[in-house]
């Protein structure tokens, strides 16, 4: 694949994005697929080459993965409809969501075998991909750094039999090629993981070159540095596009009520046969997913997370939608105070 002129086929174009666009759109614009985004710019990829694009006021919901039409002025029409959105709750205390990647069809979830290795974070990732509908892969990288390596791999399946589980030193090109069944004309892969679990030396070994440069390993405890600094799309040139993600110390969810019942699944089945609807699930009589626990079919650390999710996900929404309906409501006083305005100076 020529990866600097590629066909927009091989930038992920689908029957999907082709009928939201007319005929006066295909003759007098260009579709261009968003590879970077910066405050004064945004970076497409089309079949002319490579264009930086200004951004307009309107362009703020625009991220790396979209697809826009844009003119020859290089001035930003309208971006299309997604497919896929991956987003979170914008870290810290603001009262907003953040846009992480659009139009992924693969994410790898990438999680290290050492000091970084946790199921509650597998499972937190594992919801926000299937809240996006895009399929999950789980890499867990640092193979060579564990001992107990196949113990956790097991664990992560037990997670959900239908996952496909990678366990990958990263250094090792055998490992590495496992992954290139992914790496094909017009799909879209996502790494997403911690700072220093190994993503950008498993994008640079994809790509081909140092796409990212790749910090050390700290010995005290076996973490990478972190190296990556913003998100971007690349054209592999075996096929396929890929997008390496900053690390995220914080990744709460938003709206994501689909993905957590999906991620727990056997939960959800279980608490529609508990006795009572309003079962809380710690000592009522007749609660079927404290029988599963005392069973054994069910761990306590698996329903604590399911819980912590669902209570994360719930009060994120509700503040979100609550600053929407006062935005809202701020929109129409504005609206109603200028109108008022106007007729007041119309009157004198």
């Amino acid at each position: 694949m020529n990866h600097l002129t590629p066909t927009l086929q091989q930038l992920g174009w689908k029957p999907f994005f082709q009928q939201q666009v007319n005929l006066e759109e295909l003759s007098n614009l260009s579709i261009g697929r968003v590879v970077e985004q910066h405050r004064d710019r945004i970076v497409v990829v089309s079949p002319k080459g490579q264009s930086s694009l200004r951004p307009m006021p309107f362009d703020q919901s625009v991220c790396v993965g979209d697809w826009v039409l844009f003119d020859d002025t290089l001035r930003i029409c309208r971006s299309l409809e997604r497919q896929s959105i991956f987003k979170r709750k914008a870290p810290g205390t603001k009262v907003s969501e953040q846009l992480i990647a659009a139009n992924i069809d693969t994410v790898m979830i990438v999680c290290s075998l050492n000091h970084d290795f946790s199921l509650n974070r597998i499972e937190r990732y594992l919801a926000i991909a299937r809240e996006a509908m895009v399929e999950p892969v789980i890499i867990l990288t640092k193979a060579d750094l564990c001992e107990d390596a196949d113990i956790k791999r097991l664990q992560v399946q037990e997670l959900d039999p239908t996952l496909v589980v990678y366990t990958i030193n990263t250094l090792d090109n055998n490992d590495i090629k496992q992954l290139e069944s992914y790496c094909f004309d017009g799909n879209t892969l996502a790494f997403l993981g911690s700072s220093g679990v190994g993503k950008s030396t498993l994008v640079n070994a994809l790509v081909g070159y140092e796409f990212h440069q790749t910090g050390g390993v700290r010995e005290e405890d076996s973490k990478g540095r972190h190296t990556t600094t913003h998100r971007a799309l690349k054209v592999l040139p075996q096929g396929g596009i890929l997008m390496d993600t900053p690390g995220m110390r914080e990744l709460q969810l938003s709206r994501c009520e689909q993905g957590v019942n999906q991620t727990f699944s056997e939960i959800t089945e279980l608490a529609d046969k508990c006795r009572f609807s309003d079962c809380t699930h710690r000592s009522e009589p007749g609660c079927a997913i404290q029988q599963a626990i005392k069973g054994g079919l069910l761990s306590e650390r698996r329903l604590l997370n399911y819980q912590k999710l669902k209570r994360e996900q719930a009060l994120n929404g509700a503040s979100l939608a609550g600053k929407r309906a006062k935005d809202k409501a701020l929109g129409k006083l504005i609206n109603s105070t200028q109108n008022a305005s106007r007729r007041y100076k119309k009157g004198h």
